[in-house]
Formats: C-alpha cells, sequence, structure tokens
C-alpha cells in the first residue's frame, strides 16, 4: 500500500520564535508535529529581533525571517521583502497557511492565485483594538484585507461553531468554516515544583488565583483585580498570580491600570513572561483556580493547559472563551464585565473544588493533540497543489 506524498507546507505569520504568545503556541505545535510527521515546514515570519538569523532550522522546522524597518502599526510590523519572498516560496510549497489577523492577507492571496496555490488561513480572533480615531481605521483596513483573502479561501479554519457564529470576520463566510479545535499541549505538573511555588507566593496558607497572558484592555485584567473586593471579604490573605507581560509597548493598559494595582499591590504577584512550559504546569498546579476575565475570547488555550494540570478554571461568558468550561465541566463561567460576579464565581470554586475537577485523561478525551493535527493535515491535503480540492 502507497504511503501518503510528504507535504510542503508554507505557513505565514508575523511573529514567531522566540516570540511567546497564545498563537505563537499554537502554530509552533502544529508546525513541528506536521515536520515530525515527515512533512517539510517552512515558517515565513518578520525577523522581530535584531540578532536572530534570517534562515534557521528548530526541530525540524524551517524558519525564514524577514529584515523590518523600525515601523510599526500597532501590533503590526512592516516586511518590505515580503511579497519577493512569498512569491518565491509559494511556487516552491503545495498548500499555504496563514494565521490572521494579519496585515498581508490580501497580498498572500494574490500571490498564491498568480502561482496555483491554496490558501487555508486559521481565524485567530476578530481583531479589536483600544478606542481612537486611528484604531479604527487599522481595524477597517485589516477587515478589507481579511475579506479579500476570505472570498478567494476554500476552507476558514475556527477554533470553535460558538465563536464563528458570533464573529464579524467568521460570520460571513460559514459556509467555509472548518471548526478545529487548538493543538493543546502540557508536560506534567512537578508536584514538589508546585509546592515551592506555593511556599514562594502564598506563605500563609492563603489560596492562589492564576492568570496567564497578556496584560491588555481586552483581557479585562482590572476585573479580575478588582474582584479582590468579593474575595478578600472570605480569604482575607487571597493572592492574584500574573504570569505574562503587563508592560505592553503597544497598549497602555498598565499605566492605565497602575491606580488598581497599586491599591491592592500586597495581593498582586507579577512573575512576567515565562517561556519554560514546565514552569507553567507547575504555576498552574501550584494555584488553587485559574481566572479569564476577558471582554472576548477566541478561547484561551491556557485555560485548557490550567485544566489539564488539575486546576479548576473561572471564565467570562464570552463566544468561544465559554467552550473549555462547557465541554468539560471544569470551572464556572461568569458574567462579562461584573467583577462581584467574577468574585462569586470564584468564591464558588474555592469552598467546593471537588465539584470542578476533572481528570488530565478526561480533558484529554476532549481536546486530543493528535486529532487535531490529523484535521489540519487532511485539510493541507485535500487543498494541496497535488490534492483534490
Amino acid at each position: 500500500m502507497n504511503q501518503p506524498a510528504q507535504l510542503k507546507i508554507l505557513i505565514c505569520l508575523l511573529y514567531y520564535l522566540p516570540h511567546r504568545t497564545g498563537m505563537q503556541l499554537y502554530i509552533q505545535r502544529i508546525a513541528e508535529e506536521l515536520a515530525a510527521r515527515g512533512h517539510q515546514v517552512t515558517i515565513l515570519c518578520a525577523r522581530h529581533k535584531a540578532d536572530l538569523p534570517n534562515d534557521e532550522t528548530i526541530h525540524g522546522v524551517r524558519i525564514v525571517r524577514l529584515n523590518v524597518p523600525p515601523i510599526a502599526i500597532s501590533r503590526g510590523m512592516i516586511m518590505p521583502a515580503y511579497p519577493w519572498a512569498f512569491y518565491q516560496l509559494a511556487r516552491e510549497h503545495d498548500i499555504i497557511s496563514i494565521h490572521v489577523p494579519m496585515l498581508e492577507t490580501a497580498l498572500i492571496s494574490v500571490i498564491a492565485r498568480l502561482v496555483g496555490r491554496k490558501v487555508i488561513p486559521t481565524h485567530h480572533g476578530d481583531l479589536l483594538l483600544p478606542a481612537g480615531i486611528a484604531n479604527r481605521l487599522i481595524q477597517s483596513v485589516m477587515y478589507l484585507f481579511y475579506r479579500i483573502m476570505a472570498e478567494n479561501a476554500p476552507k476558514i479554519i475556527a477554533y470553535t461553531q460558538d465563536y464563528a457564529n458570533n464573529s464579524y470576520y467568521l460570520k460571513p463566510y460559514l459556509h467555509k468554516v472548518q471548526v478545529i479545535y487548538p493543538p493543546i499541549t502540557m508536560p506534567l505538573p512537578n508536584p514538589s515544583g508546585a509546592e515551592a511555588l506555593r511556599a514562594e507566593w502564598a506563605p500563609d496558607g492563603g489560596p492562589i488565583i492564576g492568570y496567564a497572558g497578556r496584560f491588555v484592555q481586552e483581557k479585562r485584567p482590572d476585573l479580575l483585580i478588582r474582584s479582590l473586593d468579593v474575595i478578600l471579604q472570605k480569604y482575607p490573605n487571597a493572592r492574584i498570580v500574573f504570569a505574562g507581560q503587563y508592560d505592553i509597548p503597544y497598549e497602555n493598559t498598565w499605566q492605565l491600570y497602575k491606580p488598581i494595582v497599586d491599591r491592592y499591590q500586597h495581593h498582586l504577584i507579577f512573575l512576567g513572561l515565562k517561556n519554560d512550559m514546565q514552569f507553567m504546569a507547575d504555576f498552574f498546579a501550584a494555584c488553587d483556580v485559574f481566572a479569564l476575565t476577558s471582554d472576548s475570547e477566541c478561547f484561551a488555550l491556557v485555560q485548557v493547559e490550567s485544566m489539564l494540570c488539575g486546576t479548576p478554571v473561572v471564565m467570562t461568558d464570552t463566544p468561544g472563551g465559554r467552550v473549555p468550561v462547557m465541554q468539560t465541566g471544569m470551572g464556572r463561567l461568569t458574567q462579562r464585565g461584573n467583577f462581584e460576579s467574577i468574585g462569586e464565581a470564584i468564591l464558588e470554586v474555592l469552598d467546593h473544588p471537588e465539584q470542578y475537577r476533572k481528570t488530565r485523561a478526561e480533558i484529554e478525551d476532549v481536546f486530543s493533540f493528535q486529532q487535531t493535527v490529523d484535521h489540519y493535515e487532511a485539510v493541507f491535503r485535500e487543498y494541496s497543489a497535488n490534492g483534490k480540492g
């Protein structure tokens, strides 16, 4: 019996290693597993740090980085070399995978058509920027570029149907949407490591509330902090531990929320960005509850990572973001924008943790990493240069 042919897959995005976000982890996990299965995988991205090589291979994945001038547009970067670099690489590959929102979506779509290649976009969330005329203009232009690409895409991969049904990006193209759960892997927590963190963060034995992610307005960390008004009435020694970048260059969220951070400073711990996944496993296991209080959330991989480490989740009732809790029962949903509701939900989990615990096997049964990559592989095969799509 003939083995399926290996694919040549070109993945386009803005930031890749050593940049660290949930989106980057998502793409890295897919890319490295596809490479491990024998496919030729190339990443085309920005050379976002001057000391990074322009071309290198990490864990079987080739990374081509383009030089960028010191010009940034909100979260994006201008890459003058992109059209020619993409044209050359697109001709050498069977299928193009793009991760949006991304400034170059329309350009990629047009060039891919010229060289006879299909583009499969993965949508990582609608672009939502802070208020302001400049940000509204950026959102409008980005959406226009996205629509040009979406009209030509045979499929659009979404995290969940729940998010797709409520997304201004995806709703016009529901007939093209294919839902694939995100690729989630997590090492087993080290019990001694988790205990050491608990002893460091809560020497008095108080409950620990975890948060992992960027300290940005759309994630509303201010609501989590304000929920301490409710939590401290019952647990006066409770602490919130933030893992992730908190002083974001393209947003003033840290400065905006500095007064409330100062008000609760004795109950807050900021770790900064942590790249070690073993540390993160121990971090989740050290927490009594993990909380995300976003106004909008496509999915939030960290929810499932927390569940895999045995820690239940409190999540705002947002399209897409609520799916992990709804699918597993390992946590509570709470009202968006309501710090009192958030505090009450956290108290409920702290008071009755046994009601919200599931085994690691139960979580992996719902969010299977291998099944996720299987689905990606199948889509890429169907619409590759040699496929039937």
